[in-house]
């Protein structure tokens, strides 16, 4: 009968056979990307202070002969800034910015909190940008600068917090490059919580919430004066 060792059959019971298992099994869990995530090929560079990915200086986007403008923004993370947006507990305290096309963005991530936040940017060419993405990460009680630079069409770009419940708690804004392309869903102080269906028109919910009081009250109203005639 064979003996098991950490629940698997017939492994050797000398002790540098196991310790050598249990360092191949540590080796191949390290290239594992945890929940989807593998930032191998991604430019990082990390310190005490926090991370930045995907800094860009000056490769330019294949649409853009030259850069038009430099844009420095300097955006402040953390629980107070979220005290005025009901339901929310994290926030930025600038949830939109506005730039040219082709424009260089150069961006100061303040945290003011004790956990970290990030400040990330997503559907940037990937040609440039591995995965798409921009990245800033501030320790807690840090700050983190980094640039990037965008293509030239009129597009509107997310910017979010990746720790998922900082994001869905207010940890949220947008990018609007030139005209931009519309504004995000709850984008805190810019848009509405609720996303109307692009197919259903203005006022749409108004009216359904006018039908759902009307109709009922006009029944009522209908069977109290039919109950009095008989």
């Amino acid at each position: 009968m064979p003996r098991f060792w950490f629940g698997l059959p017939g492994v050797a019971k000398t002790f540098q056979t196991r310790i050598s298992l249990l360092l191949a099994l540590l080796a191949g869990l390290t290239t594992i990307p945890l929940f989807g995530q593998d930032h191998t090929n991604h430019r990082m560079r990390i310190d005490e202070a926090g991370m930045v990915m995907n800094q860009n200086l000056d490769n330019l986007p294949a649409d853009c002969k030259e850069i038009s403008n430099d844009y420095e923004f300097e955006v402040s993370a953390g629980a107070e800034f979220a005290s005025d947006i009901s339901g929310s507990i994290f926030a930025y305290d600038q949830n939109e910015f506005v730039v040219e096309p082709c424009s260089r963005v150069k961006i100061t991530l303040i945290n003011t909190d004790e956990v970290r936040h990030q400040w990330m940017l997503h559907g940037l060419p990937r040609y440039l940008y591995p995965g798409g993405m921009f990245h800033l990460e501030a320790s807690g009680g840090s700050s983190v600068s980094g640039s990037f630079i965008v293509p030239s069409g009129n597009q509107t770009y997310l910017v979010h917090c990746d720790i998922t419940q900082h994001m869905e708690k207010g940890m949220k804004a947008q990018l609007v490059v030139g005209n931009g392309s519309g504004d995000l869903w709850a984008i805190p102080g810019v848009s509405s919580n609720f996303n109307r269906a692009s197919y259903l028109p203005e006022h749409a919910m108004a009216w359904a919430l006018a039908l759902l009081i009307v109709i009922p009250a006009g029944a009522m109203v209908f069977t109290l004066k039919r109950s009095r005639r008989t």
